[in-house]
C-alpha cells in the first residue's frame, strides 16, 4: 500500500481509541519524531475513509506537539466497522517478547530508555521485600545496582530475575546481612557462595 502526505489538519482523533500514552513516554515519543521524522513516512498513521485514526492516535497526537504540519498516511477504507474495531485492537496489541539478552549486548541502554522501550523495573523487584519497608531505598539501591547492573540484569527473563532476587534474599537472611548491596560484597568475599 503507498502512503500519501496530508495536512495534519485533515486528520482525525479516534476517541474509541483505548490505547494512551502519557508522561514521559509520550514526551520521548515527542522527542523521537523530532529528531527521527523520516519515522513518520516510513509507519505512516492508518486512516479510514472519514480521515478518522484507525493505527497511530499517539504518533497523531505526538506531531501536533511537534509541530508537523504534514504527514503521511495509509487508507484504509476498504474494511466493514467490525474490522476497523478489529484493526484498532490488533495494532496496539504487543506481539513476541524482548530478547533481553540481545538488548543487554548489543544496544545501549540509555538509547533504549530514550527511545521509549521499557525496561524492567529492577528497582521495583529487589526493594519488594519485607526487609526494605520503611527505609531509604533508593539510597541503599543506588549504592550497588548502577546502570552497568541493570544493563547485566537485562540477559535476565523475569523469572530467572525473581529467582536471583530470591536467592539474595536467602543469602541475606542466613548471614544475617542488612541489605542486597551487603549480600553483594558478601558473595565478593565468599568464593564458595559463588554461582557457577
Amino acid at each position: 500500500m503507498n502512503s500519501t502526505e496530508v495536512n495534519l489538519s485533515e486528520i482525525k482523533s479516534n476517541p474509541n481509541n483505548p490505547r494512551i500514552i502519557k508522561d514521559d513516554k509520550f514526551h520521548k515519543l515527542v522527542e523521537s519524531i523530532k529528531t527521527f521524522p523520516r519515522m513518520l513516512e516510513i509507519r505512516p498513521i492508518v486512516v479510514n475513509k472519514d480521515m478518522i485514526v484507525l493505527g497511530g492516535n499517539m504518533r497523531l497526537r505526538a506531531c501536533k506537539e511537534a509541530g508537523i504540519k504534514k504527514i503521511h498516511v495509509i487508507f484504509a477504507d476498504d474494511l466493514t466497522e467490525e474490522q476497523q474495531r478489529e484493526f484498532i485492537i490488533k495494532d496496539n496489541v504487543g506481539f513476541g517478547e524482548w530478547d533481553w539478552a540481545m538488548l543487554a549486548n548489543e544496544w545501549d541502554y540509555k538509547e533504549l530508555d530514550n527511545w521509549g522501550l521499557t525496561l524492567p523495573n529492577f528497582d521495583d523487584n529487589l526493594t519488594n521485600n519485607n526487609d526494605y519497608e520503611g527505609k531509604d531505598q533508593s539510597s541503599k539501591l543506588d549504592k550497588f545496582m548502577d546502570a552497568e547492573l541493570k544493563r547485566m540484569f537485562l540477559v535476565f527473563d523475569n523469572d530467572t530475575f525473581d529467582n536471583v532476587v530470591v536467592w539474595m534474599n536467602s543469602i541475606q537472611t542466613q548471614n544475617k546481612l542488612d541489605n542486597h548491596s551487603q549480600v553483594i560484597l558478601h558473595l565478593m568475599e565468599n568464593e564458595n557462595n559463588r554461582i557457577d
